[in-house]
């Protein structure tokens, strides 16, 4: 089933401590790219990374899966790096309770920052929901009341949904009650419409050319195009010299010629300035700090 993408969708590379996501999977490959990316980018950040896989799934194949390289046994070795499961965080208590997971998980970030690490980033295959005999309410009550485990923005979290094991309305009740839900796939770029608006997700690079292309052409020639237009960039991580300009080609083109201004990270408005930005006199940049990928 293929996910919508709203306000708050983000690519994982754009993941920060503080942040709880929501990710799914339909099969076996579709699996693994996402998660390996956080976790990757956690070890490289000096973040501690905990992984609770699928039950089903031995620790060293969830290994193999998210490290193909296996760069990353070192990481194993010093403890930075952990497989677990959901019985063992709980451990000794054979139930699952909300308060008795976030309890643990605190403890977890806690341990984390004793030992030296900027904090705790966790994946939660959400499949150990079948493994404990948890009501779906239940789990649902406690994914949409999180909020106090990262508040403190030394902890993040993946909980990812295989679609296989869950209803189509639990999947998408979880992605809308998550504070972000993720592109599906690393290096995917996510387009969404709002009024007078369009957001980018994602990467910007030479391969999705015509669907960067067409997002824009739809934003700029829609309905309200006597109004001026916000494109908002600060969720794009990467953003390749030929779809900057397409940017600045299609807003100098724009028929009837209206005021549009780019949000982006600093990185991302240079590149455009460079790109002729100060030449196209619809186009007004506005730099977003806190979009520093």
């Amino acid at each position: 089933m293929a996910v919508p993408v709203d306000a708050h969708t983000l690519a994982v590379e754009q993941m920060r401590l503080g942040d709880h996501a929501f990710a799914h999977y339909e099969d076996d490959e579709q699996r693994w790219g996402v998660l390996g990316v956080f976790a990757q980018l956690g070890l490289a950040r000096g973040e501690k990374v905990v992984v609770m896989a699928d039950p089903d799934v031995p620790h060293d194949e969830a290994f193999r899966r998210l490290f193909p390289d296996g760069v990353s046994e070192a990481a194993v070795s010093r403890g930075q790096l952990r497989f677990t499961s959901m019985r063992e965080l709980i451990d000794p208590h054979r139930s699952f309770t909300a308060e008795r997971q976030m309890g643990r998980l605190r403890e977890e970030t806690e341990q984390a920052r004793s030992e030296g690490y900027a904090g705790l980033r966790s994946i939660i295959d959400m499949a150990w929901v079948q493994d404990l005999g948890m009501d779906v309410e239940g789990v649902m009550h406690r994914e949409t009341h999180a909020e106090a485990l990262f508040t403190d923005r030394l902890y993040a979290e993946i909980c990812t949904y295989d679609s296989r094991r869950f209803t189509p309305e639990t999947v998408e009740a979880m992605r809308v009650g998550h504070p972000v839900a993720l592109l599906e796939r690393p290096g995917e770029l996510g387009a969404f419409h709002f009024d007078h608006g369009l957001r980018m997700v994602g990467d910007a690079d030479w391969s999705i050319r015509a669907q960067w292309s067409a997002a824009l052409g739809d934003a700029l020639g829609g309905p309200s195009a006597d109004h001026p237009l916000l494109i908002d960039l600060t969720p794009v991580s990467f953003l390749s010299v030929t779809c900057g300009t397409e940017v600045l080609r299609q807003v100098q083109q724009a028929r009837p010629a209206r005021r549009v201004e780019v949000r982006c990270s600093p990185f991302n408005a240079e590149l455009l300035r460079r790109l002729g930005a100060s030449g196209v006199g619809t186009l007004f940049l506005v730099e977003d700090e806190g979009s520093v990928w």
